[in-house]
């Protein structure tokens, strides 16, 4: 008999609409597509449907040197029930008072709106996150809550969401949104299964804080550049602030005050998160004990350790290297060949 094949039934589930402009940032809309834009017949006819809008005229560039096609106009978000906008040109760009009205107008019908990265922007400027908490990659924290002193940033968080309208933090971010909009909608068995094509977990333990970068200077600082490189050489000492003070032959209320101007930390702080970063350091580099790991550091105890660590990056020191120790597997192993996007 003749080997029939048979179309796949149209799709009639959520229409996802992704927001395509000029300077489009290429991995956050990729992020979009991956998830609600890829043919999976396993998920039967009610699986999302995917188009992409362009909110302004063309011809349309993204990051990358290439130009962009959309699907459809703006008008398109008026059937949209999720639109993504996927990044932004910047905190200082504009958002065009017709992409406002049309988003305002559909959280208003009951469509979710979602965000990924510095598309927060853009989600801001229209007044509807006004009073909630929202996260943002943590580059942009500072300058999300400057632009927009009603929103309460939260730059720790992987993702935010509430009353229909979602924000996620750094680009990958955007991903476990993404699986959690699927989670919600399909439930844990078809978030699972995205999640394991595009070799991701289903979620992530811990937020952006086990990110960020230490704490930069700021602004150049000569006199206390030595001792704070002598610190870091050393931070199993018990450094006192009457100490360092005294190491730069400086009265300790002159050196804290001068101390916070240089690093944008009281001393005390900033010795706790230089131990931490080196703590960072050592789990992901190294099977060092806990105890052991706390010692090397500076700190009395795996206690004080864990205490300090999840202060800061709302995980423990284990789950930490447990994470981080799973990702550099699937990174030298490559994609689980079972399931291939």
């Amino acid at each position: 008999m003749p080997n029939v094949q048979t179309e796949p039934a149209p799709l009639h589930g959520p229409l996802v609409v992704a927001l395509v402009y000029d300077g489009l940032c290429t991995f956050e809309f990729g992020i979009v597509a991956e998830i609600f834009g890829l043919s999976r017949p396993e998920m039967g006819s009610g699986w999302y449907r995917f188009a992409s809008a362009a909110i302004e005229p063309g011809p349309l560039r993204a990051h990358g040197g290439l130009q962009v096609l959309a699907d459809a106009g703006a008008e398109l978000l008026e059937s949209a029930d999720v639109i993504v906008v996927p990044g932004w040109r910047g905190p200082e760009s504009p958002v065009p008072a017709e992409l406002k009205a049309r988003l305002v107008a559909a959280h208003r019908r009951g469509c979710r709106l979602v965000s990924i990265c510095s598309g927060a922007f853009v989600l801001a400027a229209t007044g509807l996150l006004d009073g909630r908490r929202v996260t943002t990659h943590w580059r942009y924290a500072e300058a999300l809550r400057q632009c927009h002193r009603e929103l309460r940033v939260d730059e720790a968080a992987l993702y935010h969401g509430e009353d229909g309208i979602f924000t996620s933090a750094g680009s990958a971010a955007g991903i476990d949104l993404m699986i959690e909009l699927v989670r919600s909608d399909f439930g844990a068995e078809a978030a699972n299964s995205v999640a394991r094509r595009i070799v991701m977990p289903a979620h992530r333990s811990g937020g952006q804080a086990q990110f960020l970068e230490r704490p930069v200077a700021v602004r150049r600082e000569t006199t206390l550049g030595p001792l704070l490189e002598e610190v870091r050489r050393d931070l199993t000492r018990r450094w006192t602030i009457a100490q360092m003070a005294n190491a730069v032959n400086m009265s300790r209320r002159t050196f804290e005050r001068r101390f916070v101007e240089a690093t944008g930390l009281g001393p005390g702080d900033w010795l706790v998160t230089e131990r931490v970063e080196a703590a960072k350091e050592l789990l992901t580099s190294t099977a060092t004990p806990m105890e052991d790991v706390a010692a090397a550091v500076g700190f009395r105890t795996a206690h004080a350790l864990r205490h300090h660590f999840r202060a800061r990056l709302r995980l423990s020191p284990s789950a930490y290297r447990q994470e981080f120790r799973r990702l550099a597997t699937t990174n030298r192993s490559g994609a689980d060949r079972s399931f291939v996007a």
